[in-house]
């Protein structure tokens, strides 16, 4: 029996490291991936829903074509889907590059400014130049300067 009951720990060894090898690989979490696609008329946004919509993965896909963006949500990698849209549509694709306005203290910070940005969004500076990025946020001195200049500021300096 000694031999029998060796064997059978063997198996169940070798079949519960399967197991947890399963268990260790990595999952992909649930993310809304926006892409920036130049897409020019309807024949353009069909052509770059469709690359991403058999994609593994993908629940859900739209498409804002007056602001040049496709947002992917799914159980999918960022650079896979940036991969994907390049290859089927032939087009440029990037991953969205701007934040609105509201969440940069200096929008119009040489990085941090583009002209062809979508309506009330700004170019992320902290992606492109970290340099740049403690330039476009305010710090605690500078919002105290700022400040001790407000009109809204009663104890405000008189020089204004």
């Amino acid at each position: 029996m000694g031999i029998l009951d060796g064997a059978l720990d063997a198996v169940s060894d070798a079949i519960s490291t399967r197991k947890n090898k399963k268990r260790m690989k990595r999952r992909r979490q649930l993310q809304t991936v926006e892409v920036k696609v130049r897409m020019d008329c309807e024949g353009c946004e069909k052509k770059v829903r469709e690359s991403v919509k058999g994609m593994k993965g993908v629940t859900e896909v739209r498409v804002e074509p007056k602001m040049n963006k496709l947002a992917v949500t799914g159980f999918v990698e960022p650079a896979k889907v940036v991969k994907r849209v390049a290859r089927k549509t032939g087009k440029k694709a990037e991953l969205w590059p701007y934040v609105p306005y509201a969440l940069v203290d200096h929008p119009y910070v040489p990085g941090a400014y583009d002209r062809k940005a979508p309506p009330g969004h700004v170019r992320s500076a902290a992606v492109l130049k970290p340099d740049v990025a403690a330039l476009a946020r305010a710090g605690s001195d500078e919002n105290r300067f700022v400040s001790a200049f407000s009109d809204e500021n009663p104890n405000a300096c008189a020089v204004m």
